[in-house]
């Protein structure tokens, strides 16, 4: 058994404080991605983990047990780094035992232990390889087979594929996902990009400015966001926002136009009241074009013209200009829109989010 604790962490250099006393628990066997965009603390929050960076104020507990004091390698985690830090003199099997050999671990013992790895990882064709021979995604399997060997409680991951181009990011998220479901041990993943912690994550963490913003599922903070930054973060093309007054029923924005309250906030908004108003592109759609929510939506329906379109070959983005913004539209099976030209698009409002313009946080019960 594996979990891990933070209680209170904090981490400072000096006077300045990067982490500022975060909660977080993760169960056994569970994949938690620390999200957020740079100089939010998730990294230093992991090599805190690690043992790499002294803990300021707070406790951490793995297995139960405070490691505070341990040093790296009596903590029973395995990292893999964005830069792959292998041994370019070494071969790939070299590379892989190098740990366990300096732990003075039996040779049989080495060579059974970098087979299994590099099964798992389908390395054992490139096992005679050095670095230099393997391309980068080559590279950051036999960084994860180098940590897999030395059957860690916890695997911690940071950024590991931010040096991959596109095409191998995608094949690397499967790998990792298969290699979670083959050796059943607790992950903690950094990551900047949120398409990743999306889909490789049973929980994902945003953090922003050395703070936990929320916790949960995907789905969670992808359909509830509890703060305006998360709703902002996760989601790819991200949501559309707007600047609003509650007044006499209806959202009254700074250019003037106006939409009617969503339902599941009516009651929980007041005349005057500044909020900030929230759309997924997923949830406008030119009117007759788009995926219906079903009955419980709230369709608006209005007249827009198209400012660009961006074609991705199975959607198309289509932005439209809301009052003084660019609203983005996901269009699916599109058809020709002529720019500048007004264009009907149905807002689903029982989709909408609302939050605090002063606090951030989502006024959502």
């Amino acid at each position: 058994m594996a979990p891990v604790t933070l209680n209170k962490l904090v981490k400072r250099y000096g006077d300045l404080e990067v982490v500022h006393g975060i909660d977080l628990d993760v169960g056994d066997r569970e994949f938690v991605a620390l999200v957020g965009p740079s100089g939010c603390g998730k990294s230093t929050t992991l090599r805190m983990i690690a043992g790499l960076e002294d803990v300021s104020a707070g406790r951490i507990e793995i297995g139960g047990r405070l490691v505070n004091d341990l040093p790296p390698r009596s903590r029973n985690t395995s990292m893999v780094f964005q830069s792959y830090a292998l041994y370019p003199h070494m071969t790939v099997r070299e590379n892989m035992g190098f740990s366990l050999k300096i732990a003075n671990r039996p040779k049989a013992e080495i060579e059974k232990r970098v087979a299994e790895a590099a099964a798992i990882l389908d390395l054992g064709a490139l096992l005679e390889r050095r670095p230099s021979q393997l391309s980068g995604g080559q590279r950051q399997r036999v960084a994860m087979g180098r940590a897999i060997v030395r059957d860690p409680e916890v695997f911690l991951f940071d950024e590991p594929l931010s040096n991959l181009d596109a095409k191998l990011r995608t094949q690397m998220r499967t790998e990792i996902k298969k290699l979670h479901a083959k050796v059943q041990s607790t992950v903690i993943y950094v990551t900047h990009d949120q398409v990743e912690a999306m889909t490789l994550s049973d929980r994902i963490v945003i953090m922003r400015d050395g703070y936990i913003e929320q916790v949960g599922t995907p789905d969670e903070v992808f359909r509830r966001p509890a703060t305006r930054f998360v709703a902002g973060f996760i989601g790819s093309p991200p949501m559309n926002f707007g600047e609003a007054m509650v007044d006499d029923g209806r959202l009254v924005f700074a250019s003037g136009v106006a939409l009617p309250i969503p339902r599941q906030f009516r009651s929980r908004v007041s005349a005057g009241q500044k909020v900030t108003f929230g759309l997924r592109p997923d949830d406008i759609y030119p009117t007759g074009h788009g995926i219906h929510s079903g009955e419980a939506a709230e369709v608006h329906a209005v007249e827009l013209p198209v400012t660009i379109t961006e074609p991705l070959g199975n959607e198309t983005l289509v932005f439209a200009r809301f009052g003084e913004l660019d609203w983005v539209s996901r269009m699916l099976n599109p058809r020709p829109l002529a720019m500048g030209a007004p264009v009907g698009m149905s807002l689903d409002l029982s989709q909408a989010h609302l939050f605090s313009a002063e606090t951030g946080k989502t006024l959502r019960g």
